[in-house]
């Protein structure tokens, strides 16, 4: 039965453009749209590009029934530091556990290479004489007077937000609730944080890592929130807002406005969600995501259909790629690696007199050069145009039109000039460089995983990641590459995949012999009905489905293997399986030592609310170019015709050879000579590279 209102809406903010997707329920059909971000005020770009939906949707305003947001502005904050000013209260004798971290050297043999600064200076972690047991005893409860002496500091210091972490509150968090309730009392308009809330979880640096970058990024999210859901009331919608989770999941912006660290990985965990579906779609044992946008580049390898689920997430690391350089941000979120790699990255030559690529960015304002906003410094865009990748007058939809002899200009005296080559040569190194450091940084990401890059299928997507994924595929050894419908905007797709979802982690210390399976189910119980509440808040409707799991390690060791559990809980039959997981992850088990339960999970999500994509029919055939153009080629190395195709006439079925160039609305993708093009019943473009195909 057709709706009066059919229409859902996807919204991704990403560091250069905004993306959009509208839906239509009725019969399927997806329109798309892209704005250029604005930073200073992203709801600005937003509302932006909701306009360009008014002609062929009429009233779509007004029949929107579900509105689904991902944003990068909470990683972003913290990468730049534009945060609120927060203090943390902490148990007296813990004020230094934001420096003393884990004792973990950055780099084993370079003693200059610190973590970044703690967010919140020394002066505003305030001690509070309070104590609780490692057994959830309260030794001292929380003096009023020292929170009243704290927030005397705190009003001195113009502090914005506050963190309350405290010895052993993941057993019994009486105490911050205390603190929470005097500061409620004697600062009432200061947001705080308490990290029982957070992160119930062992692990004292993590859990006051996690609650601080929470306090810190509050009020911003906060008012962000608030903003965009009274500009969208002000615009017409009605239909409620939800925002995309670091787990996969869509939350509420109650959820989202609380727990804004549940949104470090917001924006690139939508893409990843596409393929996932396409891996289960399609049945592919491994998927490599590679989204590549404006600013940075995102990959995150899919093994057996699942996400791959983390808690050991850092944020804004000191030293790119490299473990305990950043902040630990102990949420459930997807693994994935975070490249600064973009159309907008600047080139330049370096001290050593080589040509290197970000992670600067020209970002949305200014941009690249061939944008013609002012920007001065030649970018990956600007290389590919000058490439021939890009059509100057098809850029964006036919948004925006490209300056190709400023871009070409730019990058002959930056970069061509100062090394003495070739236009085209240089735009090519530009090109080469950027992919070379996407292609060491995914094959780290890869192996850690586990996994084997060429046994993988790179699906892509983002507005440059179909322009670099035949040519990074290739120094991969990647042997399928997939460029699915709409991959410009396909994070944005993402969002209207992603189903209502929540998680939840608890500490629950006890050693695996002496399990006891009625008050763990009793645990879960509590767990399962605190996610019920929370989905409710996202969407009434809709069959609920919860995973429960046991993080188990060995007694003494500091890290666990997560086991599912089912409802009949048997302390042999989870060592089992312990055993196996621990395993497959490390090569080895011990069956003489001993081993615990560390934390209880439980992950709930609303089944069906997500959208299905669909196979279509299609008469198969040669596709038929509408042109061409010259372009560059590293295989003939040098510039060559290469056909080009609309995408919009490609059916399933139809094949054709490279070299080729497919133009879409959103993205372009670049087909080398040596490869061979079918379209599958999905519409995506299915690129066999050369080589046997694993």
């Amino acid at each position: 039965m057709a709706s009066d209102r059919p229409y859902r809406l996807g919204v991704d903010v990403g560091g250069t453009f905004t993306d959009f997707v509208l839906l239509d329920e009725n019969d399927g059909a997806i329109r798309i749209a892209k704005s250029l971000t604005t930073p200073a005020d992203p709801s600005v770009g937003v509302f932006t590009g909701l306009r360009a939906f008014d002609d062929p949707c009429p009233g779509h305003i007004a029949a929107t029934n579900r509105i689904a947001h991902a944003t990068t502005l909470i990683a972003n904050t913290v990468i730049e530091r534009k945060g609120a000013v927060t203090a943390l209260l902490t148990t007296k004798g813990f004020r230094d556990i934001l420096e003393l971290r884990r004792h973990t050297r950055v780099t084993t043999y370079e003693l200059w290479e610190d973590p970044p600064e703690p967010l919140v200076p020394r002066w505003l972690r305030l001690p509070v004489d309070e104590r609780v047991f490692a057994d959830g005893a309260v030794l001292k409860a929380v003096p009023r007077d020292d929170i009243a002496a704290a927030v005397e500091v705190m009003q001195r210091e113009g502090v914005e937000s506050v963190a309350v972490a405290f010895l052993h509150s993941y057993v019994n968090p009486e105490n911050e609730r205390a603190a929470r309730d005097f500061l409620a009392e004697l600062a009432p308009d200061l947001p705080v944080t308490i990290s029982s809330d957070v992160l119930p979880q062992i692990k004292e640096y993590e859990r006051t890592s996690t609650t601080v970058v929470n306090g810190y990024v509050k009020p911003l999210a906060q008012t962000y929130l608030n903003n965009l859901g009274k500009g969208l009331g002000e615009t017409g919608y009605t239909a409620p807002l939800q925002i995309m989770l670091s787990n996969g999941g869509l939350g509420s912006t109650d959820t989202a406005g609380a727990f804004p660290i549940r949104l470090i990985e917001s924006g690139p965990v939508a893409g990843a969600i596409v393929g996932r579906q396409i891996a289960q779609n399609l049945d592919l044992a491994d998927v490599l995501s590679f989204d590549m946008g404006g600013t940075t580049a995102k990959a995150c390898l899919i093994r057996d259909q699942a996400l791959p689920i983390t808690e050991e997430l850092e944020v804004a690391r000191a030293k790119r790629f490299t473990k305990s350089s950043g902040f630990p941000v102990g949420v459930p979120a997807v693994s994935m690696i975070e490249i600064g790699a973009g159309g907008g990255s600047i080139a330049a030559i370096n001290r050593m007199g080589l040509v290197q690529v970000g992670p600067e960015s020209a970002g949305a304002e200014p941009g690249p050069i061939c944008y013609g906003q002012g920007g001065a410094n030649p970018t990956v865009t600007d290389a590919d145009l000058t490439l021939g990748y890009l059509n100057p007058d098809n850029f964006a939809g036919g948004s925006m039109a490209l300056d190709a002899n400023g871009a070409a200009a730019g990058l002959e005296e930056q970069i061509g000039g100062p090394q003495q080559r070739p236009l085209i040569e240089a735009a090519w190194t530009v090109h080469d460089v950027i992919n070379e450091t996407m292609a060491a940084a995914v094959r780290m990401h890869v192996t850690e995983r586990g996994g084997n890059p060429e046994a993988a299928t790179m699906v892509a997507f983002g507005g440059a990641g179909p322009v670099h994924a035949y040519n990074l595929a290739r120094k991969l050894g990647i042997r399928q590459l997939m460029v699915p419908l709409r991959a410009g905007v396909l994070s944005a797709l993402g969002l209207l995949v992603a189903p209502p979802a929540y998680d939840i982690v608890r500490t629950y210390k006890m050693p695996l012999a002496s399990l006891a399976p009625d008050d763990i189910g009793s645990q879960f119980d509590q767990m399962t009905a605190e996610i019920e509440t929370l989905l409710d808040g996202v969407e009434a409707a809709g069959p609920r489905r919860f995973r429960r799991s046991l993080d188990v390690g060995y007694v003494g060791q500091s890290y666990q293997v997560t086991v599912p559990v089912e409802d009949a809980l048997s302390a042999g039959a989870v060592f089992d399986l312990f055993s196996t997981l621990y395993r497959d992850k490390y090569g080895y088990f011990y069956d003489d030592v001993p081993a615990e339960i560390v934390n209880l999970r439980v992950f709930g999500e609303i089944e069906g609310a997500g959208l299905q994509l669909t196979p279509a029919g299609g008469s198969g055939g040669d596709a038929a170019a509408t042109g061409s153009r010259a372009a560059y080629s590293p295989t003939a190395g040098a510039m060559i015709d290469f056909a080009v195709y609309d995408r919009a006439a490609l059916a399933p079925g139809m094949t054709f050879a490279g070299p080729a160039i497919v133009e879409e609305q959103t993205s372009t993708t670049i087909i080398d000579s040596d490869a061979a093009v079918e379209i599958d019943s999905f519409g995506s473009l299915v690129i066999t590279l050369p080589g046997e195909t694993p």
